[in-house]
C-alpha cells in the first residue's frame, strides 16, 4: 500500500465522480475553442470556499490558480525571484520549494530549524536574524510543514513579514484543512501585508492529487504580476470544471478529512507507545524517529506491502495517514520490527497494547 505521497487514501465518491463526469460532458463541445484565460468563474469559487473555511472575506480578484502548486508556486519564483535575486527556506520543509527557486536561476539560501521545544522547530528571533542576513526577495514558510506535519506560529510569519517588507513571503498551506483545531491560516494576516501570498492545493483534501489544480491568494497587485509569467491559455477548460465541480460537491469530498485526522493521531498515539516518537501532526502524515537506520526500516516496512517514504532525515521515517486498514497495516508491521531497528537513545516501548490490536479505530 503506498503510504508515502501524502494522497487522499480515499476514492473521489460516486456522487462527485458524476458531477466531474456530467461537467466534463457538458464543456466537451467546445473544446475547439481555448479556455478561459483568466478562470473567472475558478477564481470565484475558490474566493467564496476560502472565505467559509477560513472566515476571512476573500475576494476573486486574490485569486490565482495553476496545474498543482508547483505551478503556482513557480509563477511566484518566475515573477518575484531568478537570476540575480534571493529565495530563502528553512531545511527541512518542502523540497520542490528550492528546486523550483534554483531552477528558475534564484540564489538558494537553506535556512536552518531548531528551538527549545525540538529540532525541527522555528523560533521567531532565529528566523528573523536569518532573514536579515540572507535579504531573501521570496521567503518561503509551510504550515503545516511538510515533512514534519507542524503548523506554525502566526506570530513567526509576522515577524517574518515584518523584517523582509521589500520581499513575498509565500506561506505554503497545502495541508491546511486537515490542522487540528484552532490552528489559524496565514490568511488572516493578508490584509495587513500585501507581500503575503499563501498557497494551498486540491490535491490532498480534496482528493484530487490527478486532477492537477493548485492555487494561491495575495493582494490584487501581486496577481497582476503573475500574469505576466504564466504561459496563455494554462489552466484547460476541462481542469476549470472539473475543478469547479468538486468545490461544489466539497461536503462530500471534505467528509473524509475527518476520518484521515483520526487515524493521523492513532499513528502518532500508537508510535509513541511503541517507542518511535513522533512529531506532532497537522497535516494527514506523520514524521516519526527512533530508528537505528531510516532506511533499513523503510526496506523492512516495504517487504511487508508497506510504502512509506524516507525524507532523508537521519533516524526518520514519513507516513501518510490512510484509511483504517491502512494504519493497522502499517502499525503492524511497526510493531514486528525486530529490536535492531531501535535507535540506542529511542525510549522503550510503552506495554500498553498497540492501537492497531483491538477494534477497528
Amino acid at each position: 500500500m503506498r503510504l508515502n505521497t501524502n494522497e487522499n487514501s480515499y476514492a473521489v465518491p460516486p456522487d462527485v465522480v458524476a458531477a466531474i463526469t456530467a461537467a466534463v460532458a457538458g464543456c466537451a463541445s467546445d473544446l475547439n475553442r481555448y479556455p478561459d484565460r483568466e478562470f473567472t468563474a475558478l477564481r470565484e469559487d475558490l474566493a467564496a470556499w476560502l472565505t467559509e473555511q477560513t472566515g476571512v472575506a476573500v475576494e476573486a480578484e486574490q485569486v490565482w490558480a495553476g496545474n498543482g502548486s508547483n505551478e503556482v508556486l513557480q509563477h511566484v519564483v518566475q515573477a518575484f525571484a531568478g537570476p540575480g535575486r534571493v529565495a530563502l527556506g528553512f531545511t527541512p520543509a518542502y523540497s520542490m520549494h528550492p528546486i523550483i527557486s534554483r531552477t528558475m536561476g534564484s540564489t538558494w539560501v537553506d535556512g536552518h530549524r531548531g528551538g527549545p521545544d525540538g529540532p525541527f522547530d522555528l523560533t521567531e528571533g532565529d528566523v528573523v536574524a536569518q532573514v536579515l542576513a540572507a535579504a531573501p526577495h521570496v521567503v518561503f514558510l509551510c504550515s503545516p510543514n511538510n515533512p514534519t506535519g507542524s503548523a506554525l506560529d502566526l506570530e513567526i510569519v509576522r515577524a517574518v513579514l515584518d523584517a523582509a517588507p521589500d520581499a513575498v513571503v509565500v506561506v505554503d498551506e497545502a495541508y491546511a484543512e486537515f490542522a487540528r483545531p484552532g490552528t489559524p491560516s496565514a490568511l488572516s494576516l493578508l490584509a495587513a501585508y500585501p507581500q503575503l501570498v499563501v498557497t494551498r492545493t486540491m490535491s490532498k483534501a480534496f482528493a484530487l492529487a490527478g486532477g492537477r489544480l493548485g492555487y494561491l491568494v495575495a493582494a490584487p497587485e501581486v496577481v497582476d504580476a503573475l500574469r505576466l509569467v504564466r504561459m496563455p491559455y494554462h489552466l484547460s477548460t476541462p481542469t476549470q470544471e472539473i475543478a469547479r465541480a468538486a468545490l461544489a460537491h466539497r461536503s462530500s469530498l471534505l467528509a473524509e478529512v475527518e476520518a484521515i485526522k483520526t487515524q493521523r493521531d492513532r499513528i502518532v498515539e500508537t508510535l509513541a507507545a511503541q517507542g518511535f516518537p513522533p512529531v506532532p501532526s497537522d497535516a494527514n502524515f506523520v514524521l516519526f524517529g527512533g530508528l537505528a537506520d531510516a532506511g533499513r526500516t523503510w526496506e523492512a516496512l516495504l517487504a511487508r506491502g508497506v510504502l512509506v517514504r524516507d525524507v532523508g532525515i537521519a533516524h526518520h521515517l514519513r507516513v501518510t495517514a490512510g484509511t483504517p486498514a491502512e494504519t493497522t497495516a502499517f502499525l503492524d508491521a511497526m510493531a514486528a520490527l525486530p529490536a535492531e531497528h531501535r535507535s540506542q537513545t529511542a525510549p522503550e516501548p510503552s506495554a500498553e497494547p498497540s492501537a492497531s490490536q483491538g477494534a477497528p479505530a
